[in-house]
C-alpha cells in the first residue's frame, strides 16, 4: 500500500513537472434558484460572493481542480391555507465548494486563450443555522438533521485568460438535493430541493 501511494505521488509531481501549471487565487459573484417539489412551498436563495484557490495542469487540454467558500441563505414560506399551518422559515449556510473541471482550450496563444470546461462539484456544508418564524401558527418543519451534509452538482461553461487574469462563466445543476425529506405536520414530505444558476469569477495566475 506504501509503495502504490508513493508511486502515485511521484506519478503526480511528474504530471506538474512536465505539464504547463498555474496556480492562484480568484473570487466571483453566484446567483442561484432552488427548485422545491412542493408546489406551495416557495423557496427563494439570496446571490452571494465566492472565495477561492484554483489550479490548472495541462496545456491544450487540462484539468482545473478548486476549492471554494461561499454562503448561502433561503427563505421556505408557505401562508396560512385554511386548516394548513403556515411555514417561514430562513436557512444560512456556509459552504466549502470543490469542483473538478476538465477541459480544452479552443483559442490558445501566449497572451490569449479561450476554454471550454465542465466537471462535478462536491459541496460540503461546514455550518448551517435555521431562523423559523415562531408567532401565531407557525411551524417549523426544516431542522438542521434535513439538511445534507454533503451535496452534489455538475458545472458547464468556458472562460478566457488574458495574459495572466483569468475569467471562468459557469451555469450549475443540481444533482442531489440540499434538503432531504422532512416531517410536516407528522407527514414525511419529499422536498426535492436542488439548486442551479450562474458563477462569474475572475482570477490572477501567480505562476
Amino acid at each position: 500500500m506504501k509503495k502504490i501511494s508513493l508511486l502515485f505521488i511521484l506519478s503526480l509531481f511528474s504530471v506538474v513537472a512536465f505539464s504547463q501549471f498555474t496556480l492562484g487565487p480568484k473570487v466571483g459573484y453566484l446567483t442561484q434558484t432552488l427548485s422545491v417539489k412542493q408546489e406551495d412551498i416557495k423557496a427563494s436563495l439570496q446571490d452571494k460572493a465566492i472565495f477561492g484557490l484554483f489550479m490548472r495542469i495541462g496545456n491544450s487540454v487540462y484539468v482545473q481542480p478548486e476549492v471554494n467558500y461561499f454562503t448561502s441563505g433561503a427563505v421556505f414560506k408557505r401562508p396560512q391555507q385554511g386548516s394548513v399551518n403556515p411555514i417561514e422559515q430562513e436557512v444560512y449556510l456556509q459552504h466549502v465548494q470543490i469542483p473538478f473541471f476538465i477541459g480544452t482550450k479552443l483559442i490558445n496563444t501566449r497572451l490569449f486563450n479561450l476554454r471550454a470546461m465542465m466537471g462535478p462539484t462536491a459541496n460540503i456544508v461546514v455550518d448551517k443555522r435555521i431562523n423559523t418564524q415562531e408567532s401565531g401558527t407557525y411551524i417549523n418543519p426544516i431542522n438542521e438533521a434535513d439538511i445534507k451534509d454533503v451535496y452534489w452538482g455538475l458545472q458547464v461553461g468556458g472562460g478566457m485568460d488574458i495574459a495572466s487574469v483569468t475569467l471562468d462563466v459557469h451555469y450549475i445543476v443540481g444533482l442531489t438535493s440540499i434538503i432531504g425529506d422532512v416531517q410536516i405536520e407528522g407527514n414525511p414530505v419529499l422536498f426535492d430541493s436542488k439548486n442551479q444558476g450562474f458563477v462569474v469569477t475572475l482570477g490572477i495566475k501567480l505562476f
